[in-house]
């Protein structure tokens, strides 16, 4: 299998667990403070099994108190051998340092020296000075909110924006509660309930009949394409804010007919449109 890896490294402080967090929404498989001895090691393992989707993002700085000798000379020979590619980020030093007096965290180069905070930071630029200008990419995060940041990291591992947003559409029956992790919500008891109808009532919107009959009121067509227009508008808002993950969920009373004809339309909607996107049914289970 084809593999993507990359490497992010820089200033401690610069938003590296950003970048991590962001790669991780797109189906990386990280690995955070790699020893600099065990990079080639890495490499030379076959991680097919492992790492199914042959993404792999490595984070590597000065945590570990290795030294920086020859790092350099192994990325450029990996770069030829496996086309990783290497993230620098970096930050002010003002801004690195106001950012350490504000989480009151202590700089890794001060707990390895003793050193201020100041001379900490100054050292540790020093120290990734070689890194810094074999790096593929350097991103400068002193002005960048998390949002900006991770639409950053994303520009340059993803062909397309849609990658980055996974979308779960989930039914339910609010007789039986909201789901807490709800986005967004959509309450289809406006519409005509086939429980009402005997022979669609112990049937569920995952059946043709039941579907038909919800889809057969013209309001519920209305309905639907006036909520498509607004997830296609909205979609791209949220991946532009860094979100990478929305819940859609859809309600009716019990969360067996309306609810689930809905869902499975928005999710074939979704998918369409090129976003990754999953259905699951919460009160589909429950008996009735």
């Amino acid at each position: 299998m084809d593999r993507d890896y990359i490497i992010i490294t820089g200033m401690s402080g610069a938003g590296k667990s950003v970048a991590v967090r962001a790669l991780e929404d797109v189906g990386f498989y990280c690995i955070d403070n790699l020893p600099f001895p065990l990079l080639n090691e890495l490499f030379r393992l076959d991680n097919d099994t492992a790492v199914p989707s042959g993404k792999v993002a490595i984070v590597m700085d000065i945590r570990t108190g290795d030294d920086f000798t020859g790092l350099v000379e192994s990325i450029d020979r990996l770069k030829k051998e496996t086309g990783v590619r290497v993230i620098f980020l970096d930050a002010s030093d003002s801004v690195l340092l106001a950012r350490y007096k504000e989480t009151r965290r202590v700089h890794p180069v001060m707990m390895q020296t003793g050193y201020s905070l100041e001379d900490a930071i100054s050292a540790e630029r020093q120290m990734l000075n070689e890194v810094f200008n074999s790096a593929d990419y350097v991103v400068d995060t002193s002005l960048l909110s998390t949002a900006l940041l991770k639409e950053k990291i994303l520009s340059y591992v993803v062909d397309d924006k849609k990658q980055s947003m996974s979308v779960e559409v989930v039914s339910f029956g609010f007789k039986y509660g909201v789901p807490n992790d709800a986005d967004l919500i959509f309450d289809v008891r406006c519409l005509k309930n086939p429980f009402y109808v005997p022979r669609l009532r112990k049937l569920t919107g995952n059946d043709a009949a039941v579907s038909d009959y919800v889809f057969s009121d013209p309001n519920a067509e209305k309905l639907l394409d006036a909520q498509e227009k607004l997830i296609d508008m909205s979609l791209p808002l949220y991946i532009n804010e860094g979100k990478g993950h929305l819940t859609i969920c859809y309600g009716c009373t019990g969360g067996n007919h309306r609810s689930v004809a809905f869902a499975n339309r928005l999710h074939e909607h979704i998918k369409e449109a090129g976003y990754a996107c999953s259905v699951h049914h919460r009160d589909l289970s429950r008996k009735r």
